[in-house]
């Protein structure tokens, strides 16, 4: 009750602390299937047409990705097709067979039609920012789709410093050449020599904001997606890592919003604001997110004008 308690204060002050803010971010403590039906419903935006939803199916042998157990219920209300994108990187999710093997093994083919968007090729979309990538590559079945929910696990990144909806957008949506050209800052597309230019830290974080942003404006501007961000299960690595560190940091809640930048900020606020103790410390994953400069990608995508670190919670628990 106490660590509740503590929540709900962090939650409170973060919300008085936003008294002129431009964007609405809803929260619950609660992380169940029924609850996060609950904050989708009352962020008002309504899914309709052909809904993806975006989710990390997460690499095999990991186990912190969210469980088919928990986002069945949103899926099968918006009548959604769970998509994905394969990985730039070896693993079990860098070829369409063994990403499909994966999908499998995690369970997410038992609760809905699983798309892997850059299955059979990719294509380009605009960016708005061009100042480190010329256009986003994403996978081609992302022209199948008129409305997307971009379901995110909000934890520790080892490149990005942390993973959340501008991560899941960017990244997540980008098919493996896309990875390849937003992680060497607009260098390379080849997913070969991707790895021999990823030096420009600053410039990866700015090429995620601006992918984001494409994905963003793809959907009618940003009037045909919204944004959840799952603070549970927060280890240090992403959910691309077979082998993460074990969570230090307890569960938190679910968070929504129409506004990426801002949905983003309260999370990273409810990290570094969060009262330590033994048992639940947020030090490691802040630790990790400063050293990969993680915060940087919010305020470039404030920048760009993707949205707004300026925001207002509003608690549905109440």
């Amino acid at each position: 009750m106490k660590t509740k308690k503590t929540l709900l204060a962090a939650v409170m002050l973060l919300a008085s602390a936003a008294a002129f803010a431009q964007s609405k971010v809803y929260f619950t403590k609660d992380i169940t299937p029924e609850s996060l039906v609950k904050i989708y419903e009352a962020v008002g935006r309504k899914a309709s047409g052909r809904v993806a939803v975006k989710i990390s199916t997460g690499e095999d042998g990991g186990h912190n990705y969210l469980k088919p157990t928990l986002i069945r219920n949103l899926v099968e209300k918006v009548k959604g097709n769970i998509v994905e994108c394969n990985t730039a990187y070896p693993g079990n999710r860098n070829t369409v067979e063994a990403h499909k093997r994966t999908i499998h093994n995690h369970g997410f083919d038992s609760i809905a039609t699983v798309d892997i968007m850059d299955e059979f090729g990719d294509m380009r979309i605009p960016v708005q920012d061009t100042a480190r990538i010329k256009y986003d590559i994403v996978g081609n079945h992302l022209a199948n789709y008129d409305f997307m929910i971009n379901l995110a696990h909000f934890k520790g990144h080892q490149m990005g410093g942390f993973g959340g909806v501008l991560k899941n957008a960017s990244i997540g949506v980008a098919s493996s050449s896309g990875k390849a050209y937003i992680h060497s800052a607009g260098i390379t597309e080849d997913v070969k020599k991707m790895w021999s230019h990823i030096d420009d830290q600053d410039g990866f974080l700015e090429s995620m904001a601006a992918a984001a942003q494409g994905v963003h404006n793809y959907f009618g501007g940003g009037e045909r997606i919204l944004y959840i961000n799952v603070m549970n299960n927060m280890s240090i690595d992403c959910d691309c890592n077979a082998h993460p560190a074990a969570p230090e940091l307890k569960d938190m809640g679910i968070l929504a919003s129409t506004d990426p930048v801002a949905l983003d900020q309260a999370c990273l606020d409810l990290v570094f604001n969060h009262e330590n103790k033994p048992g639940d410390t947020a030090k490691p994953l802040t630790a990790r997110i400063q050293k990969m400069h993680g915060t940087h990608t919010v305020d470039h995508a404030e920048k760009i004008g993707l949205g707004t670190k300026k925001y207002e919670i509003i608690n549905i628990d109440k």
